[in-house]
């Protein structure tokens, strides 16, 4: 299991006092209301940026983080992500899981054979499909519904699922 997530990317400066304008990539964008830190990596540094002022312009999130002063040092972070720690990550419901705990993961079918690893999560309008990849090297991709995902144990690094027919 990861120790950070990613929350957003930074988009582009915005204004003169080096304000930065986020593209959320998370669920609730909302969130970052109650953000206090974030990290940036940036040429292999990372660093720690306290979030003093939070301002929301369409689809994008405006933050002031400490440390940038000047547009000229917020643009030098265009495309680099913002991570936070999991204890500042936003609690989840019983069943749901963190997307890169389960990146990884080995998947079995119901009697316990290998179908392969999850390598990624495809987010779709009616429900999220798990991208596994399969020993051979092609694709399988899996709807995460109640009659194919039987049971999740992100500790274990472990999905059990129920193949379909035509799947």
């Amino acid at each position: 299991m990861t120790d950070q997530f990613q929350v957003g990317i930074v988009a582009a400066p915005h204004g003169i006092k080096g304000d930065v304008k986020v593209f959320p990539t998370t669920d609730e964008p909302k969130r970052f209301s109650k953000l206090k830190k974030v990290y940036l990596t940036r040429k292999g540094q990372t660093k720690l940026h306290t979030v003093s002022n939070v301002r929301y312009s369409g689809k994008f999130v405006v933050l002031h983080l400490s440390g940038i002063e000047t547009p000229e040092e917020a643009r030098l972070l265009h495309n680099v992500p913002l991570m936070i720690d999991r204890a500042d990550a936003m609690p989840l419901p019983e069943g749901m899981y963190y997307i890169p705990d389960l990146i990884g993961c080995t998947v079995v079918d119901e009697d316990g054979h290998m179908v392969g690893t999850l390598t990624d999560v495809l987010r779709t309008g009616a429900n999220d499909v798990y991208e596994v990849t399969r020993e051979d090297g092609s694709t399988l991709l899996v709807p995460v519904i109640r009659d194919c995902i039987l049971d999740t144990d992100v500790e274990e690094g472990r999905i059990r699922v129920h193949l379909l027919p035509g799947l």
